[in-house]
């Protein structure tokens, strides 16, 4: 008798080399962007508690542009951190997505699922959370219910880099994946729940320089002179309309063409015989021309300075007791500690049991445990809509910024306790991993049967 019973599906496998090389890339910039983020986050803390507090304070509140009230950008130094410089964040984040759904793991239904259900779980779950504990301390603040529902791609990374580095591939394609999915949604949760004054008018208009601006990039144009204005016309038309302005960072990604042009067509450098690096499906096209050029100046630029505005929360004179006991500051800890662990772990469990699917054999559930601790390290999205929520500067702001960077540094250590323990069980398999035998460039782990 021959069992018809279909294979069981592996979650968690490891992905093509493509987009192993690709996920390896993303790791390395994000290392540094998150270690920079993480050098603005303390230099911030350190000053706005320093006998100086005064100059940073006057430093965030400066308006470069007084003159700009009738464009709506007489803004201060820390709002163009977070609008501004947040765009091209969010720019990097859209191309990401874009990949993903077009070359990427994403392009797969079978592999979409997971991350999308874990990142799905993962926000429903810390935003249950908020809402329980703030309902039962009478309400207050319930504005805040999406502040813990975001995982930080640059600083999550970054914890993994330092604390593991032996991990396997999945794993860590799982978390930036994860991540990015997680950054999608929260980017909807921001446009539909937190755009005060909506004025359509700009907005509609708007859509003649992204129109403009995707003309050029599906013709290969990467012209700076030309799509710099144009994404900044963009920017501006989406903040005057109400819509926070980071929006039309990932308006402008989606637009970029991933997969690359055929022979003899125009490129990004507009020369018709030459092309990006990485001449593999997915990765030839002016998507990875553009992020490259453009992930440096996030990783390194807009997310550090954006941390070095929104973490300056001064504690000096605050009764830590009040603090610790403040319904936000609890709902927002452990919706990040207990919400986002629980969700995402629970979520892939449920997946794994209720459906064909199981871990692939080199992960353990513990594994997943570490990183599903990990993705409770929120800070960029987190700061932003807590921002948006209670508004920049307030009392509650504060408070805000505080629990994240509470929530975010419990969250760090638990993963840690975790990972790093498994990082040593995998030191044999990441020796495995970097045999190529018939010197071909491509480890025989990635050739082996069933692989992409």
């Amino acid at each position: 008798m021959h069992d018809h019973t279909p294979p069981r599906r592996r979650l968690l496998t490891r992905s093509s080399w493509p987009e192993a090389r690709h996920v390896a890339d993303v790791l390395r910039t994000e290392t540094v962007g998150g270690a920079l983020l993480l050098v603005g986050a303390v230099l911030a803390l350190v000053w706005a508690n320093s006998p100086w507090a005064e100059s940073y304070t006057r430093l965030s509140d400066w308006v470069p542009w007084p003159g700009g009230a009738r464009w709506h950008l007489d803004l201060s130094l820390a709002t163009w951190a977070a609008d501004g410089l947040l765009a091209i964040f969010f720019f990097v984040v859209g191309l990401e997505l874009k990949r993903e759904f077009v070359a990427g793991d994403l392009r797969d239904p079978r592999r979409a699922a997971l991350p999308v259900v874990a990142a799905l779980g993962g926000m429903a779950l810390p935003a249950l959370i908020y809402v329980a504990v703030v309902l039962t301390a009478g309400g207050d603040g319930l504005r805040g219910w999406a502040i813990p529902t975001a995982t930080d791609i640059a600083f999550a990374l970054a914890v993994l880099a330092v604390i593991s580095s032996h991990l396997p591939q999945g794993l860590r394609a799982f978390l930036l994946t994860l991540a990015v999915v997680d950054d999608l949604f929260a980017i909807t949760i921001i446009a539909v729940f937190y755009t005060a004054d909506f004025h359509p008018l700009p907005l509609l208009v708007a859509l003649a320089p992204i129109g403009l601006f995707a003309w050029l990039v599906q013709r290969g144009r990467a012209w700076w002179w030309a799509l710099i204005p144009l994404a900044l016309v963009t920017w501006a038309l989406v903040h005057a309309s109400g819509v926070h302005a980071t929006v039309a960072g990932v308006l402008l990604g989606f637009t970029v063409p991933v997969l690359a042009r055929r022979r003899g067509s125009a490129t990004p450098d507009g020369d018709s015989g030459h092309r990006p690096a990485g001449g593999d499906s997915g990765h030839g096209g002016l998507a990875a021309h553009l992020e490259h050029r453009w992930r440096p100046v996030s990783a390194g630029v807009a997310v550090p300075v954006f941390a070095l505005f929104a973490a300056g929360v001064t504690l000096r004179g605050t009764d830590l007791g009040a603090l610790l006991a403040d319904p936000v500051v609890i709902a927002i800890v452990a919706g990040l500690v207990l919400g986002k662990s629980i969700g995402i772990f629970g979520s892939t469990y449920l997946l794994a049991r209720f459906t064909r699917a199981q871990l692939d054999e080199d992960i353990t559930w513990p594994d997943l445990l570490g990183i599903a601790l990990l993705a409770g390290v929120g800070f960029t999205v987190s700061l932003l809509i807590g921002d948006l929520a209670f508004g920049a500067g307030s009392i509650a702001d504060d408070r805000v910024k505080a629990a994240v960077l509470i929530g975010s540094v419990i969250s760090a250590g638990l993963a840690a306790a975790v990972l790093v323990r498994r990082n040593a069980a995998y030191r044999r398999v990441a020796l495995r991993e970097q045999v190529d035998a018939d010197g071909d460039g491509v480890p025989d782990v990635f050739q082996e049967p069933g692989r992409d």
